[in-house]
């Protein structure tokens, strides 16, 4: 059967339901997430009539539905009367969301074109699955979670993917999916928003990158949750185990530059995450500085950084004459042993605390701000990108620049999950109040500052959950340490 042609007689029957008070569309998107999640039995025989009764569904309803689920394998029709219930196979649905990943990065490079300046509706989207979390409403969520996807699939234009979307009865699927993802629906709901924000401003390449992200990031829910089944106990553990590992990543609380007074934070979305940060001891008395974020969260993303960080270490210890070489070569074993999209940030640089002289790469990461003190305020400096991030390409040119550090100079780096801290209103706290802020700062000591910008941030989301991994590292420049 066409699924497009079921999904529009099942919308004319949803408007009967609505006039009648019955909840659009829930009947259906429960049978189809209760059937694939197995909650009846290989084998059981279904009576379609007490089904109907249910899930307040009519017989064409029924039958529509029970004719989808047939063309997944889900169900064997028997007449009009009866469906036995068949296994359910999680292969089929794995290789059906690997297909999927592609179709949406590629309608969401073209539908940029068409949704630049216009994403409201999607965002309304968000705002309704997010509403749907909190409500525990999942058959609410996968109304709109499909709703959201099916405007970009449409504004595409493109009748070889809705085709091969209706053939392939995504939207059922999507449903189906749900409580194999249920643990981690604020995380995917969240998801949705910076692809919303990329459409919105016409980035179709972005656009299609997180989509296929997210994709991706479904299918790994669905992988686990299949190796979930009687391991609980075990994963956990295994997760406690990785927390420990990935702290062992970070350098030592008693690490300390000559003539600089530093301080740090870290704190994972999740249980760990994919911010990095390292202090590295280098010949002739140079300090190796360096701070990263991953694409992605959790535990993906910390085996992505810990490539980072092992890569980088390596090549930062051997002999070498130029950090545009050192980064060109941590990003080739990056690039050569990460999953395709998926890519870090990397701010690294090399300090001389004799001259204060600081050399640097900056391989797509937020600009590290330097604060210098000046008539009771700061100047700020930015250190710009000089590249693309690592992993992205096989063989991309990176630059390096300098920094001629003063005394009483303030380095402020940091991850975009200060930046990217949303508040209720879905507004970012952004570069210019980090800034704002950090212009009265330049008298405060490293910890002060940490903790100025943290209760800023926090008040600024005003109770809302922390999206994203963050990072901070500042470092004050102290005298005594001149030739």
């Amino acid at each position: 059967m066409d699924t497009g042609v079921a999904e529009s007689r099942l919308q004319e029957k949803d408007a009967i339901a609505r006039a009648s008070g019955q909840p659009k569309g829930r009947g259906r998107a429960r049978l189809a997430r209760e059937l694939l999640a197995g909650l009846y039995r290989p084998g059981q025989v279904l009576e379609l009539r007490e089904v109907g009764e249910r899930y307040e569904m009519d017989e064409p309803s029924l039958l529509n539905a029970f004719g989808d689920l047939e063309s997944l394998g889900v169900v064997k029709l028997s007449g009009n009367h009866s469906a036995t219930v068949l296994s359910p196979s999680l292969k089929e649905m794995m290789e059906v969301y690997e297909i999927r990943a592609g179709l949406e990065e590629i309608a969401g490079r073209t539908a940029a074109t068409f949704l630049q300046g216009g994403a409201a509706e999607l965002q309304g989207e968000v705002d309704a699955m997010l509403a749907a979390v909190h409500s525990d409403d999942p058959d609410a969520y996968a109304e709109h979670d499909i709703k959201f996807h099916r405007i970009i699939l449409e504004a595409s234009q493109n009748r070889v993917l809705r085709r091969v979307w209706d053939n392939l009865a995504i939207e059922l699927r999507m449903r189906a999916a749900i409580p194999k993802a249920s643990r981690d629906l604020y995380d995917s709901a969240d998801s949705h928003r910076p692809i919303a924000n990329a459409l919105e401003e016409g980035k179709g390449r972005e656009a299609g990158l997180l989509l296929r992200n997210h994709v991706e990031t479904q299918l790994e829910y669905l992988k686990r949750s299949e190796s979930d089944s009687g391991t609980q106990g075990g994963f956990r553990k295994d997760l406690e185990d990785a927390k420990r590992v990935q702290q062992a990543f970070f350098p030592p609380q008693t690490i300390s530059i000559p003539c600089i007074s530093s301080e740090t934070f870290y704190q994972p979305a999740r249980g760990i995450g994919g911010d990095y940060y390292d202090l590295l001891a280098l010949q002739k008395g140079r300090w190796g500085i360096a701070i990263g974020d991953v694409s992605g969260k959790g535990i993906g993303a910390a085996l992505i950084m810990a490539s980072v960080q092992a890569s980088l270490k390596f090549q930062a210890l051997q002999p070498h004459l130029k950090l545009s070489t050192l980064i060109g070569d941590v990003n080739r074993l990056v690039y050569g042993s990460s999953p395709t999209n998926i890519f870090a940030t990397l701010f690294y640089a090399e300090y001389e605390p004799a001259t204060r002289m600081l050399n640097y790469v900056n391989a797509g990461h937020d600009p590290p701000l330097v604060l210098r003190p000046k008539d009771g305020s700061c100047e700020i400096f930015r250190l710009p990108s000089t590249g693309i991030p690592v992993g992205i390409s096989a063989d991309p040119q990176f630059a390096s620049a300098t920094f001629q550090f003063e005394i009483d100079d303030v380095l402020v780096a940091y991850t975009d999950g200060i930046t990217e801290a949303e508040n209720r209103q879905h507004e970012l706290w952004g570069q210019q109040r980090l800034e704002a802020l950090l212009k009265s700062c330049g008298r405060k000591s490293p910890r002060e500052i940490i903790d100025k910008i943290l209760d800023q941030v926090s008040k600024f989301a005003n109770g809302q959950p922390q999206r994203d991994d963050v990072t901070l590292l500042v470092m004050r420049v102290l005298g005594g340490c001149d030739d």
